[in-house]
């Protein structure tokens, strides 16, 4: 796929949105800049006229937008999912400024592979399980004594950026081979993998009494600094598979 038509496969995703007038702004800020993929996830109040009235142009993004009932829904197709956060959290991603993260998001479109861009409440932000499901924080570095920063217009700084990267090409990129590049694992199934990886954990007894919660912490940023392909999340699950059926035979009562 070409750079030109990677923005088809990024997404804007928008959790727990409070007020139906920033869906609207910001699909309007989505296609000013060329991208029409809007997910709505669980929103507070469903789409009205007031949504439509400051969509200015772009009702077709938000009449096209599907309403999902979770972010892991939203993203379960995704290979990056990038989290935009306006503060530090107990969740440890790498944090990019905009233009780095529209760059990451549009090689990784041109692979091509699909990409979600994740957006929270007005007021909250996304939660740090939320922030969990994402592989990458993007931070806008607003003022820090005025750092509130509406919806949408945090929707159109990544629209933006995201643009620019179209318009200037994606730095240092080469062409893969396709005969030779593996198929990135989806989100779906790296979230499937550390699912089992947190059974297989327990059932060789590796915490030895201990909270799960930090060793897993550190487990999902290595594997997700590493892009998994499918093939190496089918090769990990095998692996993970055969040490659940040892702990099983270990544990097993003799007749």
């Amino acid at each position: 796929m070409s750079v030109e038509t990677a923005p088809t496969r990024i997404r804007f995703v928008l959790v727990g949105t409070q007020h139906p007038g920033n869906m609207g702004a910001a699909a309007r800020a989505m296609k000013t800049m060329g991208l029409s993929r809007l997910v709505l996830v669980a929103p507070e109040k469903p789409l009205d006229d007031e949504a439509f009235r400051r969509s200015a142009g772009a009702e077709d993004v938000l009449g096209d937008a599907p309403v999902v009932a979770t972010l892991a829904e939203a993203v379960a197709d995704c290979t990056l999912v990038l989290g935009c956060t306006a503060r530090a959290r107990r969740v440890q991603l790498e944090e990019l400024l905009p233009a780095v993260a529209a760059q990451r998001a549009l090689a990784k479109a041109a692979e091509p592979a699909e990409v979600a861009f994740v957006f929270g409440r007005e007021r909250t932000g996304l939660t740090n399980e939320e922030l969990q499901l994402c592989h990458l924080a993007v931070h806008i570095p607003s003022n820090p004594d005025f750092s509130s920063l509406n919806l949408a217009a945090a929707v159109q700084v990544l629209a933006y950026e995201t643009r620019m990267a179209v318009l200037g090409g994606i730095d240092g990129a080469a062409p893969a081979d396709p005969e030779f590049r593996e198929q990135p694992a989806s989100h779906a199934q790296v979230e499937g993998m550390f699912t089992q990886l947190g059974q297989a954990l327990d059932d060789i007894d590796f915490h030895k009494g201990r909270a799960p919660e930090s060793a897993m912490r550190k487990l999902r940023r290595l594997f997700l600094r590493t892009g998994l392909s499918e093939q190496e999340v089918r090769l990990l699950r095998g692996i993970l598979s055969d040490a659940q059926r040892m702990a099983r035979l270990a544990n097993a009562k003799p007749e």
